[in-house]
C-alpha cells in the first residue's frame, strides 16, 4: 500500500533492520539496549535501527517488526486498511 514499515540492507548480511515504533518505546529501547539507535536517515522520534549482532532474541525482534507493521497500518486511510485485510 505504498508504506514502509521496516528497512533492511540489500545485501546478503542482514546487518541491521530499521522500524518505526511508538516516540515512547523507541527511547525505551534506545536505554536499554545498546545496540537500539536512532534510524540513520529517518525521523529519530519514530524510527529505530537494530543492530543485528545476536544480543537480542530473534523473537523478541520479530514482536517489533510486527509492531512496526501494526503502528504502520493504524496510521493508513480506512480504505486501504480495507483493501489490505481484502489481500491477506
Amino acid at each position: 500500500m505504498g508504506k514502509m514499515f521496516a528497512l533492511m540492507p540489500v545485501d546478503a548480511d542482514l546487518s541491521s533492520i530499521s522500524l518505526k515504533v511508538d516516540p515512547l518505546i523507541g527511547e525505551m529501547l534506545r536505554e536499554t539496549y545498546a545496540v537500539v539507535q536512532p534510524a540513520y536517515h529517518m525521523n529519530k522520534q519514530h524510527w529505530i535501527m537494530v543492530a543485528m549482532d545476536g544480543s537480542i532474541p530473534d523473537d523478541e525482534v520479530r514482536e517489533w517488526i510486527e509492531g512496526s507493521y501494526d503502528l504502520v497500518v493504524r496510521g493508513m486511510k480506512k480504505a486501504d486498511r480495507e483493501k489490505l485485510d481484502a489481500m491477506k
